[in-house]
């Protein structure tokens, strides 16, 4: 209810079919919340029927030729073979490689790209591919299509997705499923704090800790994730740390 000098100086049809008044409107945030739900319908629609999913995470900063780029690729090939859709943020570095490994094995190659100022556009090799405006749906999208967490060394952003993965299955915001770090040598650091100062500090429990695992080579990776997946012959089922891999 509008009362008073409340009132708009002009109708809401008057607005919409005026062509000759500002386009400021389109930015405001009962246009986005219609934007915000247009992106959940296209991820909703693109991804309705991919399938299991793993998504991999890592540096946008990765060079060909490296062992980390290598890695990523390795890995997703194995999971491609394994039967899995691949799913990246589209963009550059790990991302592009883990692409790369998925459509050479003839496998499901998913980019969820997202607008940022610097780094736009999804990698060559991504066969199924959207660009989001906001963070959020992303994020979404990611959690909701994927039965499995890849992680390999990263900065934030990584980073980010990694504690958000950890964040909604200790809560049980979401199914409990495999996240994998990969790289035991660069995960060290991070890992002997949270088992020294949070959970020495009561921050978390040191069972939250076996929501991890931890892999080296290509084939544990796989081995993890399908050994999890296959316990209790479903997905979905509570997942336990795979065969002593947990860092607990």
């Amino acid at each position: 209810m509008l009362r008073g000098k409340a009132i708009p100086k002009t109708t809401t049809d008057q607005r919409l079919l005026d062509r000759r008044g500002p386009s400021d409107w389109v930015h405001t945030d009962p246009w986005r919340v219609l934007r915000i739900q247009a992106e959940f319908v296209e991820g909703f629609g693109l991804l309705a029927e991919l399938g299991l999913a793993v998504s991999i995470f890592g540096s946008s900063r990765a060079v060909p030729g490296t062992r980390q780029y290598e890695l990523a690729t390795r890995i997703a090939t194995g999971l491609a073979e394994a039967g899995y859709a691949v799913i990246t943020g589209g963009g550059p570095g790990i991302m592009e490689a883990a692409n790369k490994g998925a459509a050479v094995a003839n496998g499901t190659s998913v980019g969820l790209g997202i607008e940022l100022p610097l780094e736009q556009g999804l990698n060559d090799h991504v066969e199924i591919g959207i660009e989001f405006r906001y963070f959020f749906v992303r994020k979404t999208m990611f959690v909701k299509y994927s039965q499995a967490f890849v992680v390999l060394p990263g900065g934030f952003g990584t980073l980010d997705e990694l504690f958000e993965a950890l964040t909604l299955v200790q809560t049980g915001k979401v199914t409990r499923f495999p996240i994998v770090l990969v790289d035991s040598d660069y995960w060290s650091g991070l890992l002997s704090w949270l088992r020294e100062e949070v959970v020495g500090q009561g921050k978390i429990a040191p069972a939250d800790l076996d929501l991890l695992s931890i892999a080296d080579e290509p084939e544990e990776v796989v081995r993890i994730i399908r050994a999890a997946h296959s316990n209790g012959g479903a997905l979905g089922s509570a997942v336990p740390a795979a065969d002593g891999n947990g860092i607990g």
